[in-house]
């Protein structure tokens, strides 16, 4: 039996070394961005996560615009290519570290939607987010003077009995009665409320209905026919030749576009804001009419879309010279509530992407 000792090898383990995954290196990036513009930052973990998502996010927006820019035929095609060379990462960092400190994910259902659009100022894309209205309650939640115990928002059909019941002198708090009468077949939609409850304090209850003629007046003025439903123009080679009728998803948008009411309604907290929630504010005032006459321009003469491709803003390509007022009812995002979340996964971008 031999006595001698062998030195033990180094496990293979000890040997390798951990290279950062591209979402990492990107959230490095976007740190140091940041820190270069806008002074030292730190992430919480959390946040540093968020981050990662966003690269993920716009990295998919970047490769999927770019498969769409190089099947269009070269005599309508852009130049500018949809890589990470071409984005104006200083805006990104910006954006990013402002969203994900109001941690709205851009990989959640209804959350953050991202548009790319051209800046011919620096022929760069920038990076345009627009929150849903699943983001719209995040932010409330998070900036609210008084937050309610629950937002209801519903549409009314024309075989419901709806009554609401408005606060005097007789009557100290709001509320409402809805009776469905037919589960199936409600008939049309007449109109539709939302409901601030204060179950600790329920004089504050309120109530706010709208009619049809009140949704419809919110509809964005360039609303799609695929969301909203109503009359299409059809083009063949650039030319309209006839029109066409879409039914569209207008429930869908109606009852969106009242919880984006309804959490608007929450009356911010002076107290509560910061840097990243002036930020926002700064950047929702920077998607301009300009960007929605564009997404008009890049869509018109397209194949129909289907509502799922809703939230896919990104075969957008838009193109904006300044910055001038947000239509903010144009940020209808009109994913299915029931939509299921996405579970990208970080390992899926590492394939050729940018130079972090």
């Amino acid at each position: 039996m031999s006595t001698d000792i062998k030195a033990a090898e180094p496990a293979k383990t000890e040997l390798a070394i951990t290279q950062p995954s591209q979402s990492e290196r990107f959230t490095n990036a976007v740190m140091k961005e940041f820190s270069s513009n806008n002074g030292a930052v730190t992430l919480t973990p959390f946040q540093k996560k968020l981050c990662q998502n966003y690269f993920i996010k716009v990295d998919q927006t970047l490769k999927d615009n770019e498969k769409k820019r190089l099947a269009k035929d070269e005599r309508y095609r852009d130049g500018l290519a949809f890589t990470w060379e071409n984005v104006n990462m200083a805006k990104l960092a910006t954006d990013v570290i402002a969203y994900s400190s109001v941690e709205l994910d851009p990989t959640q259902p209804n959350h953050i939607s991202i548009v790319p659009y051209k800046n011919t100022a620096n022929n760069k894309f920038d990076m345009g987010f627009l929150i849903g209205y699943r983001g719209m309650e995040i932010k409330a939640k998070k900036y609210g003077l008084e937050v309610p115990s629950d937002v209801v928002y519903e549409l009314v059909y024309s075989t419901d009995k709806f009554k609401q019941f408005k606060k005097d002198m007789n009557n100290p708090v709001e509320s409402y009665t809805l009776e469905i009468t037919n589960d199936f077949d409600r008939g049309k939609v007449v109109g539709g409320f939302w409901y601030h409850e204060f179950k600790d304090a329920p004089e504050k209850n309120k109530i706010k209905v709208f009619s049809l003629k009140d949704i419809e007046k919110r509809k964005p003025k360039y609303a799609s026919a695929e969301f909203w439903g109503g009359e299409k123009d059809i083009w063949e080679n650039k030319k309209k030749v006839g029109t066409e009728i879409i039914e569209g998803w207008f429930e869908e948008m109606a009852i969106k576009t009242i919880s984006r009411n309804a959490y608007n309604a929450i009356t911010i907290d002076s107290k509560k804001i910061d840097d990243n929630y002036l930020a926002i504010l700064q950047k929702e005032n920077e998607m301009n009419d300009s960007i929605i006459q564009n997404q008009i321009d890049a869509n018109a003469n397209k194949e129909p879309l289907d509502f799922e491709d809703a939230e896919m803003v990104d075969d957008k390509l838009l193109e904006v010279a300044g910055t001038t007022v947000i239509d903010q009812k144009a940020n209808q995002d009109p994913e299915p509530e029931n939509a299921t979340q996405q579970t990208l996964d970080i390992d899926q971008s590492q394939g050729d992407g940018p130079g972090f």
